[in-house]
């Protein structure tokens, strides 16, 4: 990759690719035991970067050559030589963390289990169901939806229900975050909101916020008043009210799941009103296309 003029054309990208290789060809070049072997024990390193022949010794093969030609293959594109050794990019990075969270070689089972919280449609129980990576949240009763994402299957080691659920609840609080500021969760390119009116998604509401990614197509959804959960206003209300949104799953909060207290109100511009009741109070949110906060008001019933 080397860096554009910057003196062009101003809606240029601020750097041009000059050594990518095409995917099909970075896929074959990790499809090979040596060199996953390789970056697994170049992260497995107390220290790097990693010498030649500490990293030859750690993957153990005696052959010199051998071993070079599968490093250099690695090299530019997955891992690159500094001074002292060899280090990551973060492309290895990314290979390595996706075997250790289980993408590659991991299949479980997991049967549907009770989670904290009523249903948002018919008050019945809640429960989580695994299946394909994806973790989601639906009702028992009437199979409304509280949301579906991706999870990875390394996220059940060593862990209880309980503690399944409650990372479950902060990945999904993040990966929302990042997709409302823009950056894609999974490539760090542009991420584009939209507000919609139909279709069908993971909540199966109507008035729902769409992220998706113009460079990997990485695509969530949402009801907009998840991306409300870490707002001065909203986060003040609650607690002057003995809630705490950052002890509440997501899932809990009907604002955040259901289209009940959203309306759209605005069409050109667009502009959206999440209602949140406390006990007699009720605060307002009015948001834009983009999910910024244009007005907060408190409605009280006295």
């Amino acid at each position: 990759m080397s860096r554009s003029d910057a003196s062009g054309d101003a809606d240029a990208t601020i750097l041009e690719c000059t050594d990518c290789i095409a995917p099909a060809e970075a896929f074959a070049l990790i499809g090979n035991e040596t060199r996953l072997s390789i970056l697994e024990a170049l992260w497995a390193a107390d220290e790097r970067p990693v010498s030649f022949s500490d990293l030859r010794r750690a993957v153990g093969m005696r052959d010199s050559a051998q071993f070079n030609y599968h490093l250099q293959k690695l090299t530019g594109h997955f891992v690159v030589q500094v001074e002292g050794g060899y280090e990551f990019k973060h492309a290895g990075e990314k290979v390595v963390r996706s075997v250790i969270a289980g993408s590659f070689n991991e299949h479980p089972t997991v049967d549907p289990f009770p989670v904290q919280g009523a249903c948002a449609s018919c008050g019945g129980p809640l429960r989580a169901v695994y299946e394909d990576e994806r973790l989601g949240i639906e009702c028992a009763d009437c199979g409304q939806r509280h949301g579906e994402y991706g999870f990875p299957p390394g996220g059940f080691n060593d862990r209880t229900a309980e503690e399944v659920v409650d990372a479950f609840d902060q990945r999904v609080r993040h990966l929302h975050c990042l997709a409302a500021d823009g950056v894609c969760p999974e490539c760090g390119g542009r991420m584009e909101t939209t507000v919609a009116e139909e279709g069908s998604c993971c909540l199966g509401v109507g008035v729902r916020v769409d992220h998706e990614c113009a460079q990997c197509g990485h695509a969530l959804c949402s009801a907009p008043g998840l991306r409300l959960l870490d707002h001065s206003a909203v986060v003040s209300f609650h607690r002057e009210r003995g809630v705490r949104l950052d002890e509440r799953p997501y899932w809990t909060l009907p604002w955040c799941v259901s289209d009940e207290h959203t309306r759209l109100v605005g069409r050109d511009p667009v502009r959206l009103e999440v209602r949140m009741p406390v006990a007699d109070d009720e605060l307002r949110v009015v948001m834009d296309g983009d999910l910024d906060v244009l007005e907060t008001t408190v409605e009280s019933a006295d």
